[in-house]
């Protein structure tokens, strides 16, 4: 009985309720639930305001880059303008100048008249001057890294290159007409010789520029001198390699239109003949009009690739 028994004063103090752990857990998320939920609400109302801002940021940018392309390609335009107008007046003034030049007029009625005809040539002539260009860039930057490499070879090969590139092309497409005939593989090996040279000069070029610690921090982290070839030096000098692929890309058509020109069995260049000897001037101006956007399509196309591959050259900082 002694042990079941209680002094008054411990009789008379009430018992501390007892709680277990999942009361207590309860307890102390509602506290800290309502401790947070101010912020909480805080963020909440903010973060619409920073997706507006974002937007609004975005739109501005937008804005700012579409407005600097329209200044950029106002004064061109404007030029064109003014020049077809001038022809457009002149041509119909003198008939002499009519029968010579044509009207932008009547060379873009030639050119609704015929297009099938002048959209099927076209076809096949950049087929040819696509496959030429691509071949040459493969071809043009291993040949740069050969001659980077090896001292021996580019004494050897530099002299060739530069010969080859001085050669008129009028000069050398007999010969790849009698070896090709007059299939689509002549033009495309024509295309891709005249292309090689500048794309193989800038790479090797590109490459003797690339600062020497580039390399050492690479081979110093056990990179092999292949990977560090192609990974680094090959990426820091990957401006100047894009500059040798505008520079083959400026003349890709006409190369291939001049080979059609002289033996083929459909292309612009054989286009360009029949119109020639047809004295048909608004259809030379329609074929020489055709190149002359395609070569700007392929232009814009290089400096696309440049600038998702590489970004803005504004950007560019290796120091």
């Amino acid at each position: 009985m002694s042990n079941f028994s209680q002094s008054p004063a411990q009789a008379s103090a009430p018992s501390a309720p007892s709680l277990d752990e999942p009361t207590m857990s309860r307890f102390s998320e509602s506290k800290s639930s309502k401790s947070i939920s101010p912020k909480l609400k805080s963020s909440k109302s903010i973060s619409p305001k920073l997706r507006s801002s974002k937007s609004a940021q975005s739109r501005t940018g937008l804005r700012g880059s579409m407005s600097k392309l329209f200044f950029h390609t106002l004064p061109t335009l404007t030029v064109i303008l003014i020049v077809a107008a001038v022809w457009e007046i002149s041509a119909n003034s003198n008939p002499e100048t009519a029968r010579i030049w044509a009207s932008p007029s009547r060379i873009w009625t030639a050119t609704q008249l015929n297009w099938p005809s002048l959209y099927s040539n076209l076809v096949v002539t950049t087929s040819e001057a696509l496959w030429g260009f691509a071949l040459a860039i493969v071809i043009g930057i291993a040949l740069g890294a050969i001659l980077y490499l090896s001292s021996l070879a580019n004494a050897a090969l530099m002299p060739i290159l530069t010969a080859a590139q001085t050669l008129p092309l009028i000069s050398v497409t007999p010969f790849f007409l009698w070896w090709f005939g007059f299939d689509d593989s002549g033009k495309i090996a024509l295309v891709t010789l005249f292309s090689i040279f500048p794309i193989a000069i800038q790479t090797s070029r590109g490459l003797r520029a690339v600062p020497r610690y580039f390399a050492d921090v690479a081979l110093t982290c056990g990179a092999s001198r292949t990977w560090t070839l192609w990974h680094v030096q090959m990426r820091v000098a990957a401006r100047q390699i894009f500059s040798g692929i505008r520079i083959a890309g400026t003349y890709i058509f006409a190369t291939a239109a001049t080979a059609e020109y002289m033996g083929s069995r459909h292309g612009i260049g054989l286009f360009l003949q029949s119109a020639y000897n047809a004295t048909q001037a608004p259809l030379v101006w329609a074929a020489t009009i055709s190149i002359v956007i395609l070569t700007g399509i392929v232009m814009l196309a290089v400096i696309c690739v440049e600038r998702l591959l590489l970004g803005n050259p504004a950007d560019d900082n290796i120091n």
